[in-house]
């Protein structure tokens, strides 16, 4: 077992709190809720800028109308959301009031944040509320969100928002202690995990696929979460949310939680934004040589190296590089629509022009604009 790491809290100026739905409903749901706006209280007034993500639409619209289970349908899931998300925005603004904190709504889709301009777009926003001294409280946008654009669930989102804000410290605060070496709730003698140094596949293991009993989360998507954002070298820490001072007691360097390290920024701008892309708009098939040239030689994807092209996309989009035997090579922003590398495919640059009547770039992803997966495994 990892011996825990003392955590500099002088280090975290900037932090993303993600709340689950485990945590805000139930019986001491709304207390649970005073509490944590009480915590981000606290960390505003050591000096800190506080991100909040929160879960809870659908759960709250569920015992606004006391529906006895979730519909099974995504528009009835997506009525739920419009129901609950007003409420749910009005009990944090009367959380926060207590102490004269001011609080924003933001809704994000995976198909903002994977649109480059729409994702500079709400980082701007965002900046611009921390710098008026405004909590920004984010969820996914339940009630247009269909299965294409969905994050998967907010801790995902969370790990998105920590890197498109620059965060120091991401925080997800959970219905469970900590990491285990198994899911208590079938292994109880399993033990808490203090430190994780890197998440892979033998941390991942550690983690059941079974969601929170409320959210559509679970210790997975926990972990998965915490390796985007080891992605882009923030630590995040995994704290107990029904607990009052989880957070105070942890940056104490009190034994509280599971405390994933940042450790070195493998990425950063265009390039990490492209590794936590939720939803690739396409894919592009490569040969042999264009493989070999973008793993090892770092090099432009040029159209001569694509032997298929699958989806629909645009100029600037973002696709899926794969090899041969169907391998992720990568992700890069294409120079050319679906439609056009469907006809330049195959062909030497000096064919672009004659096949289009016009050229953009020789290049269909510049090596710039491309991250290359086997690097960030």
């Amino acid at each position: 077992m990892a011996e825990r790491k003392p955590i500099n809290a002088q280090n975290y100026h900037r932090l993303v709190v993600k709340v689950g739905s485990a945590v805000l409903s139930g019986a001491k749901g709304r207390q649970q809720q005073l509490e944590i706006a009480a915590q981000i209280a606290a960390l505003r007034a050591e000096g800190r800028e506080v991100v909040l993500v929160s879960s809870g639409a659908v759960a709250t619209g569920l015992s606004k109308l006391g529906f006895k289970e979730r519909p099974k349908t995504m528009p009835g899931k997506q009525a739920l959301a419009a129901v609950g998300q007003p409420t749910l925005m009005y009990l944090w603004e009367q959380a926060f009031s207590w102490y004269d904190l001011k609080v924003a709504q933001v809704l994000l889709t995976a198909e903002d944040l994977g649109h480059r301009q729409r994702y500079l777009n709400a980082r701007q926003t965002l900046e611009t509320l921390l710098e008026w001294g405004i909590v920004p409280i984010i969820n996914e946008n339940d009630t247009v969100m269909v299965e294409e654009i969905k994050f998967g669930d907010n801790d995902q989102l969370s790990a998105l928002i920590a890197s498109l804000v620059g965060a120091d410290l991401l925080i997800l605060l959970s219905d469970i202690e900590a990491l285990f070496e198994a899911d208590p709730r079938t292994h109880p003698e399993a033990r808490p995990i203090p430190f994780v140094e890197r998440v892979d596949a033998a941390v991942l293991r550690m983690a059941g696929d079974s969601p929170g009993r409320v959210g559509t989360g679970g210790m997975k998507s926990k972990l998965l979460a915490a390796e985007k954002a080891q992605a882009a070298g923030i630590p995040t820490l995994l704290l107990p949310g029904h607990r009052p001072q989880s957070i105070s007691q942890a940056l104490r360097g009190e034994p509280v939680g599971t405390l994933f390290a940042g450790g070195s920024r493998r990425y950063s701008g265009r390039k990490l934004w492209l590794y936590q892309l939720p939803k690739p708009q396409g894919e592009v098939v490569v040969d042999a040589g264009a493989a070999q040239a973008l793993r090892q030689g770092g090099a432009s994807l040029l159209p001569a190296g694509i032997l298929e092209v699958r989806g629909q996309f645009g100029v600037g989009e973002a696709v899926r590089c794969l090899d041969t035997e169907g391998s992720l090579i990568g992700i890069g922003l294409v120079n050319y629509s679906a439609s056009e590398l469907s006809r330049i495919k195959g062909r030497k640059t000096r064919e672009i022009e004659a096949l289009l009547g016009y050229k953009n770039t020789d290049e269909a992803i510049h090596r710039d604009y491309f991250a290359l997966a086997s690097e960030l495994e």
